[in-house]
């Protein structure tokens, strides 16, 4: 896949923003990746709007993405709405992808969006388990906690099982987790979207509140609203030296019980087959760490390294800013922040943000190639979802 073009992006600071709806984080998304790209908004063909737990956080059910645009000049513009957990937002970018391919639109936007706050972190709990097969949520607490009355946090007491399986096998420790939370501390701290911004050392990731064996508070990624939003051409429409190709885009469905293969290795070796090129050529990552030790687990499942290789990695230092494959320049979920209806895009807005050479303090040198990956839900064992996206200046 290299005839469509990523032309355009956009994103609002990741946070707690009371005063802010969904309408006002996507539209001011949407007018940003617009003036980026240079286009108006009667050159759009086809609106993908992307959200997560709206119609559970606010009630607004269906019709999320025409409300968002309703006061704007895309009002009556075809519209998509997506909805596929944490990777939401990827998902439209495939979409998007797909639609450009088949010749029928030829410029798309893609907004990812999501207002998590204001309703308290009960309520978003409680939202976000609702990504896992609801009738088998008793059965998956009694698996993960021994109770049947439900985790303090459902997802959280996933990724505290991953991890301690991943401990068993690789010889991983907590340390290695609150280094790589402190790394890319450092990164999101040169963000100016980031949701925090503060240097944190390994002893206080480690110190932090424990949420789930082993992980703490600061492994973990926060409620946060914002938006991302990107515009997608067919490449020959643009000459511009700030487009950015999309090599890969790749979307799979966890399998219950298990596929073989993880659902992330699976994703990215059929992104790479389509990309024509391996992880060897990548020059940055974002990848899903909604808790830090997925960060670990992601470089071995992306092929990043060889398997049991990940601590290895990371305590070698490869992965932060200055090193060999700089990986979650952004800052990572836990840090950035991960409103999760936008968290693909917004990996993408990093990503396009880097191979143009725009990153500021955080700049990757000589980026050409990137790859993003982005899951979300539970299928048990299994995310639900995975996509990976690669993208090129070549």
């Amino acid at each position: 896949m290299d005839t469509v073009s990523i032309v355009g992006v956009g994103m609002t600071s990741f946070g707690k923003f009371p005063d802010r709806s969904l309408r006002d984080l996507g539209t001011a998304a949407i007018a940003d990746a617009l003036a980026d790209a240079g286009v108006t908004e009667g050159d759009v063909d086809l609106v993908v709007h992307a959200n997560a737990i709206g119609g559970l956080m606010t009630g607004q059910e269906m019709t999320r993405g025409q409300v968002v645009v309703s006061g704007t000049g895309l009002a009556g513009t075809p519209l998509v709405n997506v909805e596929n957990a944490c990777a939401s937002s990827s998902t439209a970018l495939h979409l998007a992808a797909t639609a450009i391919l088949s010749g029928m639109y030829r410029t798309v936007l893609v907004v990812g969006n999501e207002k998590m706050s204001g309703r308290g972190t009960r309520a978003v709990l409680d939202a976000l388990a609702t990504a896992a097969d609801v009738d088998r949520l008793e059965e998956f607490n009694r698996e993960l906690t021994g109770r049947t009355d439900g985790a303090e946090s459902f997802f959280m007491e996933v990724y505290a099982q991953e991890t301690r399986d991943y401990m068993a096998r690789s010889g991983a420790t907590p340390l290695d987790f609150a280094s790589v939370a402190a790394k890319n501390s450092g990164h999101a701290a040169l963000n100016p979207h980031a949701q925090y911004r503060t240097r944190r050392t390994p002893e206080e990731v480690l110190g932090s509140r424990l949420i789930a064996e082993p992980l703490t508070m600061l492994m973990c990624s926060p409620v946060a609203d914002g938006a991302a939003a990107l515009v997608l051409r067919a490449a020959d429409d643009t000459n511009s030296p700030e487009a950015v190709r999309v090599r890969a885009s790749v979307v799979r469905t966890g399998i219950p019980g298990g596929g073989g293969q993880t659902l992330e290795r699976r994703t990215a070796e059929a992104a790479y087959e389509q990309a024509g090129f391996g992880p060897d050529e990548l020059d940055v990552v974002e990848l899903h760490d909604a808790a830090s030790p997925n960060e670990l687990i992601l470089y071995e499942e992306l092929g990043l390294c060889a398997p049991g290789e990940g601590p290895k990695l990371a305590r070698s230092g490869a992965t932060a800013l200055g090193g060999d494959l700089p990986v979650n320049t952004s800052g990572g979920l836990v840090s950035k922040g991960h409103p999760v209806g936008a968290t693909g895009a917004a990996q993408i807005v990093e990503l396009v943000t880097q191979l143009r050479g725009r990153a500021g303090d955080r700049q990757v040198s000589g980026a050409r190639r990137a790859l993003a990956e982005n899951a979300g839900g539970y299928s048990h064992p299994e995310a639900a979802a995975c996509a990976v996206t690669i993208l090129s200046r070549d």
